[in-house]
């Protein structure tokens, strides 16, 4: 029986590679595509050798061609942290819209199911906590976040307008704050700034007075979520997420006493329209995919650790025999 074909945008990326590995190991033909304005061939070079996984180097911003069936599609090409966004705002705008069309063209062409990568960003800065899927959200659509998210709003409408007026199968994914190796270490998200910063014996920067919250979720554990929203049934939004919340300062003590450094703190001021609250109701999840998180923060986190270990050039006198 031939393997079902699966096409991964972003592929080359943290959560695509990710991906990627999960559907390489239940069987499926996968082809990853991307244009590596963010992503980063060492996530995948370990499946080049493997005739069931093809790799495009393509921008989804333009049109997109891919030969033969596609079962499915996962559209998770998209810069997704705040120091890429703030750099490629119009290219973010692009593939949140322009590649979402193209894919959903795609996906028609090829009677293929299709679902796309939303985020936590679409609720803003909530004035709910904590968000569940029916909150709308409090999103500056012309302040410096509004290019990711409101790209991934309009992506949202996009592929719910296929679902409704074509009746193509959708499936939309809101990720929460995910971690876990192949992070990029200048990814400006506040895990892998913490880590390199404690890794190198440098202060840890934190933005405003570090009690904004953040639930972070062990990428193991989106992949399995991700897994069983697009073989289920379901078509509307569902947070994927692990509910467990920290305060930034909190979670800088943890990471300095995981890394053995003594705490130390540089203050920064909050950047714009940056949410101070990030916490999600994974209730949906619960009830339709039967899903909840299973890695908790300490053992993610020193998995985590070990790969940034590999990565950080720490100093020869931070070095320990």
């Amino acid at each position: 029986m031939a393997r079902k074909r699966v096409l991964v945008t972003g592929g080359a990326g943290f959560l695509g590679s990710h991906l990627c590995d999960r559907f390489i190991a239940e069987g499926y033909h996968v082809i990853a595509m991307d244009n590596l304005i963010t992503g980063n061939l060492e996530n995948i070079e370990h499946l080049f050798k493997l005739e069931q996984f093809e790799f495009y180097h393509h921008d989804v911003s333009k049109f997109v061609h891919v030969p033969g069936k596609l079962d499915y599609i996962l559209h998770f090409a998209s810069p997704a942290s705040p120091i890429d966004y703030l750099k490629i705002p119009i290219q973010t705008l692009k593939v949140g819209s322009l590649g979402t069309h193209n894919l959903l063209g795609l996906a028609m062409a090829k009677k293929a199911r299709m679902l796309i990568a939303s985020t936590s960003e679409v609720y803003g800065d909530p004035l709910v906590h904590p968000q569940s899927e029916d909150y709308w959200g409090n999103v500056n659509p012309v302040g410096p976040r509004g290019c990711y998210d409101e790209a991934k709003r309009f992506q949202e409408a996009m592929t719910m307008a296929y679902q409704m007026h074509h009746g193509l199968e959708t499936r939309i994914v809101r990720i929460f704050n995910t971690y876990g190796p192949r992070m990029r270490l200048d990814d400006g998200r506040v895990l892998p700034a913490f880590l390199s910063q404690a890794l190198r014996g440098e202060p840890l920067s934190i933005f405003g007075d570090g009690s904004q919250t953040r639930s972070f979720c062990y990428v193991d554990d989106l992949v399995e979520g991700i897994y069983r929203l697009l073989l289920s049934d379901y078509h509307m939004p569902v947070n994927i997420g692990n509910p467990s919340e920290i305060t930034i300062k909190q979670f800088a003590e943890e990471i300095c006493k995981l890394t053995g450094v003594e705490l130390n703190i540089e203050y920064q001021p909050l950047p714009t329209d940056d949410p101070q609250k990030r916490q999600p109701d994974i209730s949906k999840a619960r009830e339709v995919l039967g899903w909840e998180p299973k890695v908790d923060r300490a053992e993610g986190l020193q998995r985590t650790l070990e790969y940034f270990k590999e990565k950080v050039k720490v100093p020869a006198e931070r070095m320990v025999n």
